[in-house]
């Protein structure tokens, strides 16, 4: 890769966890459409959940994800009883037959919870929504803050996959970074949690961060692939201290530029293949007959706001500050404020404060730009099939840009339009293309590579 195609194609760009994206949504989305969209989902269908636990009991430098810091267990009990009355309400809402098929605990650290409360949290949500019993059960994870009891209370309600953060095991980074982690703390969570029966584990590795050389991402990969994890993110440090103030911690002085950057994720990657793990998507790897692999390799793969992913449920609800949901009509988002939601909830009201409902053109370019971050193409006869004759606007524009590329970074071929070899790295840039709200100057994106 040529460092004048890396500098010219290393723009700010959204990560495309969906389209439209945040930045763009808006208050006209309230809690009374927020009612009336999960009214309309229907007995048989499926929803997914994602609880988020904003609280960390250490503030790692490089987050960007809602969270704040605290010492004490008295202001996530607290929060713990507002998050289950925001799941009663929401359930008042959702008609019986409609059947939960994925749980994600994320924040923050949701393994901060006492072992008792979440039993009781799981509990409350199988009080109020019919769960399947091969739901898929996953949790984010922080090594400083388990234990049994709290590997055993997760095991009790069903988790199925492991999540952990590790970044880099080179201590001199983690120190930049305030996230302090062994190997040997690490090895320990995995070795507990496939004892208690857990079938997956998931493993985050960062470049790009402060004194990250190429023999660190090495060595940290080296120490990752004898853990032997299903899946593996190589995520790209997102620094945006305007967004996310604790990340003026970070010393830019010392984060590698974008060339730096690309080779470290370069040979990562080629480390990861070499292993036997199969390419999924811009950032995730997985052993071949995970189903994450599968889903690649039969076209299901999906993408949401927690990454890559094989969750094919009708709707995605959000619980929690700040969390985002997903239904058929549109995104909805939640009060972000930790005590405005606690205000909101407990006051016996839903926590939507803005979002967005999709127009037709909104679903064809979502349509186009997930299966371009997932499958790196797509097809002409298909967007015609699925989205009738306004898929000629789209098709016209890949046409367009394939003509006027001079970097070899698209095609065109026989059934449509494809992300080359060389512009697979720049996945983000090429889908921006036909993001229609991205040159109204809302929000401010990380670099894509």
């Amino acid at each position: 890769m040529s460092e004048a195609l890396l500098s010219k194609y290393s723009t700010a760009v959204p990560r495309y966890t969906s389209y439209p994206t945040a930045p763009h949504f808006h208050q006209g989305v309230d809690c009374g459409k927020y009612a009336q969209w999960l009214q309309a989902l229907e007995a048989g269908q499926t929803l997914s959940l994602y609880l988020h636990i904003p609280y960390c009991d250490r503030l790692c430098w490089f987050c960007a994800c809602h969270t704040k810091h605290t010492l004490k267990y008295e202001p996530i009990a607290v929060y713990l009883q507002s998050l289950k009355r925001e799941i009663a309400a929401v359930a008042a809402h959702v008609r019986p037959g409609v059947r939960v098929t994925a749980v994600h605990f994320g924040g923050g650290s949701p393994t901060m919870v006492k072992p008792d409360d979440m039993r009781d949290l799981m509990a409350h949500m199988k009080e109020h929504f019919t769960f399947d019993p091969k739901a898929e059960i996953s949790v984010e994870m922080d090594p400083n803050d388990l234990d049994d009891a709290r590997y055993d209370a997760l095991a009790d309600i069903g988790m199925t996959r492991a999540s952990l953060g590790v970044q880099d095991f080179n201590p001199v980074v983690q120190k930049s970074i305030n996230r302090i982690q062994t190997f040997e703390q690490t090895k320990s969570v995995v070795d507990a949690v496939r004892a208690r029966g857990v079938r997956s584990v998931n493993c985050d590795i960062l470049y790009g961060l402060p004194y990250q050389t190429i023999s660190s991402v090495e060595a940290t990969v080296r120490d990752i692939l004898s853990l032997d994890p299903d899946r593996i993110a190589l995520f790209g440090y997102a620094h945006v201290p305007w967004m996310k103030k604790h990340q003026t911690m970070i010393p830019e002085k010392a984060l590698p530029d974008s060339l730096e950057r690309y080779r470290q994720m370069r040979r990562a990657a080629d480390m990861l293949v070499e292993a036997g793990y199969e390419v999924i998507g811009i950032d995730h790897f997985a052993k071949p007959g995970d189903s994450m692999a599968k889903a690649a390799r039969d076209g299901s793969l999906r993408r949401n706001f927690q990454g890559y992913t094989v969750d094919a449920a009708d709707a995605l609800i959000g619980f929690g500050a700040s969390s985002i949901g997903q239904l058929p009509q549109g995104y909805v988002q939640n009060i972000p404020a930790t005590g405005e939601y606690e205000r909101a909830v407990d006051g016996g009201a839903l926590a939507a404060v803005r979002g967005i409902e999709l127009s037709a053109d909104d679903r064809l370019r979502a349509d186009v730009i997930e299966t371009l971050m997932c499958q790196f193409r797509f097809d002409f006869a298909s967007l015609r099939q699925k989205h009738g004759v306004l898929a000629e606007d789209v098709i016209a524009e890949a046409r367009d840009f394939a003509a006027g590329d001079r970097d070899g970074i698209v095609a065109l071929d026989s059934a449509g339009f494809r992300i080359t070899e060389t512009g697979r790295a720049f996945a983000r840039v090429v889908a921006a293309q036909f993001d229609i709200y991205l040159s109204n100057g809302k929000g401010r994106h990380s670099i894509a590579v």
